[in-house]
Formats: C-alpha cells, structure tokens, sequence
C-alpha cells in the first residue's frame, strides 16, 4: 500500500500524463506498466532526479465510451506505484514488449535516439470506480490478466449498434422493469456481454446482456451477438 500517494502525486500527474500522454504503453508479465515517454516530460525529469530513490507516481485512466450517450466517462482506474526509468539489460527486453503490443518505437526513435525514454511503475496498489461499482483491485491480478479479444472490435461495433434500430430490440429481454424508456444506446461490449443505456421519459438505466459464454475470438463474438438478437426477436 502506498499511503497519501494518490493525494500527495496528483501533480505529477495532471502535469504529464494528462497534458503529456505517453506515446505507448504496456503491461509486462511481472505487472509492471511500461510507459514511452518525451524525455521533455515531467515524470521522465522526475524519475531521472530521483535516481536510485523512490518516486512515487499515479496514472489515472479514464475510459471513454465510444458513442455519443449522456455520462460517457464509463470508469476511471488508479495505479499507484514507484516509477523508475528502464536500464540497463530490461531496455531491449521492454522495447521488444512495447514493439510487440504498440509498434511504435521506429517511428518514436526509441532505437537509438535520446527523445524518448522508457519508465517503468512498480504497481502497489489498484482502485477502480466503474460501471460495475467501485473496488481495490490486487496489483497480480493485473499481472495475471489477459488482454480481452473484443477490445480491438468495441469502437467499430458500438458505433454500428448505435445506428441501428435494432439494439432497441433488446428491451423485450428485460422483462417488466421500470424506467425503461424508447432509446437505446449501446455503452460497453467485452467477451462476457453487452451493455445497453435505454432512456425515456426522464430517466435511464443500464442494462447488461450477458452472452452464454465467454467469447475468445471476433467469430464466436458474431455468434454471440447473433444469439441475442434472435432471442430478443422470439426466433430460435
């Protein structure tokens, strides 16, 4: 735990990682999260200060539903933890993992030019305040995680449900419930499920869609969607 840390470096980072974004980031095996950024920035002055002393730092993400809907923030996570930059022999082996995952480092001058630096941040402790409610999260469960395959598809498909009439199909399923109003609007699709705004008459309510199973791939994800369209009609 990291006590005060949220409050105590909140300027660092509403000083770099809010006007300053890295350019790349990611997460190794071990939990750690691997930032590209400018040399120029705040947190990579700070952590080359610091040396070998410990420089506690906070990334705040903000995720940002991809359609137009009233309160699109759907949540907002914290990582706290101790940033350092990344020496010596963990340079290739993170430059290989951010390569992999944000093929950006030519680009950047991440091999051989001093523009960009590599930090890294020590995870000590995780809140997250989303569509599912708020919880501190154990910093190996980030490092056990994987990558959710619907994520590379979300944007595409939400913006092609929103246009369609069809999402407000979906209102058959909830059965009778109140506040259910004639818009509808789709907020969120990960591999377990969709979630759907529906609003009217003043009010509005969130509703989740849960899929029979966990999808693993964009195939059983069209499936999936196809199931609860038909179902939403009444036809097998």
């Amino acid at each position: 735990m990291l006590p005060g840390a949220f409050d105590q470096e909140r300027s660092l980072d509403q000083a770099d990682f809010g006007a300053g974004m890295p350019a790349a980031r990611t997460v190794t095996p071990d939990g750690d999260v691997i930032l590209l950024m400018s040399g120029e920035s705040a947190a990579a002055r700070a952590a080359a200060h610091a040396q070998d002393d410990d420089l506690t730092a906070v990334i705040e993400i903000t995720d940002v539903a991809p359609v137009s809907v009233p309160h699109r923030i759907r949540g907002r996570a914290w990582l706290a933890g101790w940033l350092t930059p990344v020496r010596g022999d963990d340079r290739a082996a993170c430059a290989a993992l951010l390569a992999e995952r944000r093929p950006v480092g030519e680009l950047l001058g991440l091999h051989g030019r001093p523009s960009f630096v590599m930090l890294r941040l020590e995870v000590g402790e995780i809140s997250v305040d989303d569509l599912w409610g708020a919880e501190h999260v154990d910093p190996g469960e980030l490092a056990a995680a994987e990558p959710d395959p619907t994520v590379i598809h979300e944007t595409e498909l939400l913006q092609h449900l929103a246009h369609r009439d069809r999402i407000a199909d979906l209102c058959a399923l909830l059965g009778p419930r109140e506040g259910a109003g004639t818009t509808a609007v789709p907020l969120a699709l990960d591999r377990l499920g969709l979630r759907v705004r529906f609003t009217g008459g003043g009010s509005s309510i969130d509703a989740r869609f849960d899929f029979p199973a966990p999808v693993r791939d964009v195939c059983e994800l069209r499936r999936a969607m196809h199931a609860l369209f038909a179902a939403a009609a009444g036809t097998p």
